[in-house]
């Protein structure tokens, strides 16, 4: 699966454009982007750790947490991100702690794994409203940005993309028509 197609799936799946995308498939760095480190310090890192393995659990696979989405999202808003988009991200992850506390008298690493999931569904139509009705103009949702960054980074990683997807190192020659199996994984490459 090229850069493309895995933007054009994660926006699918989130009903938004990929934010930063753009500069994701140019290579990230934009050059008038001084390098700065982002700041977000390794708590934050690990929230969205358990963030991430919330929307993408282990199961038989590897879930998101083994893939270090957190990491990765520090790096991707870092490297591709406006100034705006990272104040909506940063801004987005105190939201979600606050929503975690309203909910559940407690922030979402305390969280048990049920109220993690009721949360998140929350949030995901919550920002699907919101993607409705929004103003071009208008930032996209906080919840939208991190579950775009969860499933690129997962799925771009060597857990994602080796366990997840059926993934074939050394691609041989080009078949077109492959038949589905139901149950079958997608592909990592093409």
């Amino acid at each position: 699966m090229d850069r493309r197609s895995l933007l054009k799936m994660v926006a699918t799946l989130t009903g938004a454009a990929v934010v930063g995308g753009d500069l994701f498939l140019s290579g990230c760095q934009s050059p008038d982007k001084k390098m700065t480190a982002f700041p977000l310090s390794q708590s934050t890192i690990s929230l969205l750790d358990e963030i991430g393995e919330t929307i993408i659990p282990a199961t038989e696979t590897p879930g998101a947490k083994a893939a270090a989405v957190g990491a990765f999202m520090n790096t991707m808003v870092m490297d591709c991100y406006s100034q705006s988009e990272k104040e909506v991200f940063i801004k987005g992850i105190d939201q979600l702690n606050q929503e975690s506390v309203q909910l559940f008298q407690h922030d979402f690493i305390a969280a048990t794994p049920d109220q993690r999931k009721e949360l998140l569904i929350k949030l995901d139509k919550a920002a699907q409203s919101y993607q409705k009705d929004k103003k071009e103009d208008e930032p996209v949702h906080y919840f939208t940005l991190i579950k775009q960054l969860t499933l690129l980074g997962y799925f771009t990683s060597k857990p994602g993309a080796t366990q997840a997807l059926r993934y074939l190192a050394i691609p041989q020659k080009y078949v077109g028509d492959i038949p589905y199996e139901k149950g079958e994984k997608a592909w990592a490459t093409s």
